[in-house]
């Protein structure tokens, strides 16, 4: 089905607080080459003790609307995709609908880990070009410093916390998306969890302390497999050559996992926005955080062609190639 849906504006937040590597080695058994070596990252932001993802959120909404001068008063959905929303229920969306005062709106959180945008991202299309919804915001907010187990020293260098939004509206004559591609494997989803209401999986014991555990050497060589055909797969629906592709913009999870993403699909890593090196991996907020920073940096500019890709716990993934055209330079 053809696309009817465009992306129109975006904003994002990090909060104040830093984590660098400095202050990681006083903190567990590391140094900023180890860290360095094996991921990339130098710092990561980290959410205050009266921050929380419906309080990042509202600030990166509104982010959006100085940036793009939009009004929300006739946004008639709302996604949130979170991991850590401030309660179980209400959902963050529902607070952001009280927040803004938007009159009339479905909100809804969901899960789909670090895939998570882009996964709202493909929600957003198809409710727009069924004919479901017109205006749609797309949330990404996360507080993993919350849920991070600062004794492990193998998942604590990794997380930080941030927030992003982006404006998706009926457009049928410049429509965003050109394909799409998703898939999932279930199997290897105790290789990254946090634990809930039960104590195993696949008859395996969780460890149930509340914080995220991760089995990085699966998870890095499931990532390092699965996204250059998936990309392969979005070029042939998208009809499209490698070499016609301006920017891939990954999940952020690990510059050292991505350097082996593009490496095995032959893309250019100097061609790749990320947003790992200075605010680590904000699971589903790291793509977006990207595409601002490109903005920032004057890389990104209406006309490009991007792969976006999400990939993550479940195991999961989605991709996407995207025209970007906010509609402002």
């Amino acid at each position: 089905m053809q696309s009817k849906a465009r992306i129109t504006a975006i904003g994002t937040y990090v909060p104040e607080k830093k984590l660098t590597n400095s202050d990681l080695e006083k903190i567990v058994d590391t140094n900023d080459a180890w860290i360095m070596q094996r991921t990339g990252m130098k710092e990561r932001r980290i959410a205050g003790d009266s921050e929380y993802a419906s309080t990042m959120a509202f600030k990166a909404i509104e982010n959006l609307t100085e940036q793009y001068d939009k009004e929300l008063d006739d946004v008639d959905c709302i996604l949130v995709s979170t991991t850590t929303p401030d309660y179980a229920f209400p959902s963050v969306a529902c607070q952001i609908q009280e927040h803004f005062n938007i009159p009339q709106t479905s909100a809804l959180d969901f899960n789909a880990t670090c895939a998570g945008f882009t996964y709202g991202l493909h929600m957003a299309n198809g409710f727009i070009t069924s004919g479901l919804h017109r205006k749609i915001l797309v949330i990404a907010t996360e507080t993993l410093s919350k849920v991070t187990d600062y004794t492990d020293r193998t998942t604590c260098i990794l997380f930080g916390d941030g927030a992003a939004a982006v404006l998706v509206e009926k457009d049928e004559e410049n429509p965003s998306f050109i394909a799409t591609h998703t898939g999932t494997n279930g199997e290897g989803g105790m290789h990254v969890y946090r634990t809930n209401l039960a104590g195993e999986m696949f008859g395996e014991p969780l460890k149930e302390h509340g914080k995220i555990v991760q089995n990085g050497r699966e998870v890095y060589k499931w990532a390092a497999r699965t996204l250059p055909v998936g990309m392969e797969e979005l070029l042939r629906k998208a009809r499209l050559q490698m070499d016609e592709i301006d920017w891939f913009v990954p999940h952020s999870a690990n510059l050292r996992m991505i350097e082996s993403i593009c490496e095995r699909s032959g893309f250019p890593m100097d061609k790749t926005l990320t947003s790992a090196e200075f605010m680590g991996n904000t699971s589903s907020v790291s793509i977006p955080l990207a595409l601002q920073l490109g903005i920032n940096e004057g890389k990104l500019t209406n006309g490009d062609t991007l792969i976006l890709y999400g990939f993550g716990g479940g195991l999961t993934h989605a991709g996407h190639v995207v025209k970007w055209d906010l509609g402002k330079d």
